[in-house]
């Protein structure tokens, strides 16, 4: 295959082609499923279609643990929840890690 899927490869330390594949397809299966409820859930909270600022920002604020569900869901269903679950570590310890000041010390008070 391409020289791409050995890089994703290397970088998410999967073993063969198929198991980027099937980790690509994962990503497509969560992203398609999140988008895909957008739409009929605004449209059964405001049938009248005029949607307030509030409502999507709550919206935005909801699908990143919404979107990180599915995605071990789907993870689970594709055979991959532990490549899955070391990525959620990885991405919420990164999201939530402590800022270290300039002279070293941490972000203490």
């Amino acid at each position: 295959m391409a020289r791409w899927t050995e890089r994703l490869k290397a970088r998410w330390g999967l073993k063969n082609t198929l198991q980027v594949v099937v980790v690509l397809l994962v990503f497509a299966c969560t992203g398609t499923t999140v988008l895909l409820l957008k739409y009929p859930l605004f449209a059964w909270w405001f049938p009248d279609g005029q949607r307030p600022l509030w409502a999507t920002v709550i919206y935005y604020v909801l699908i990143l643990p919404v979107y990180n569900i599915f995605l071990l869901i789907y993870g689970a269903i594709f055979g991959q929840f532990t490549f899955f679950w070391s990525f959620e570590k990885r991405f919420f310890s990164r999201l939530f890690r402590k800022q270290k000041r300039p002279d070293g010390t941490g972000a203490g008070r």
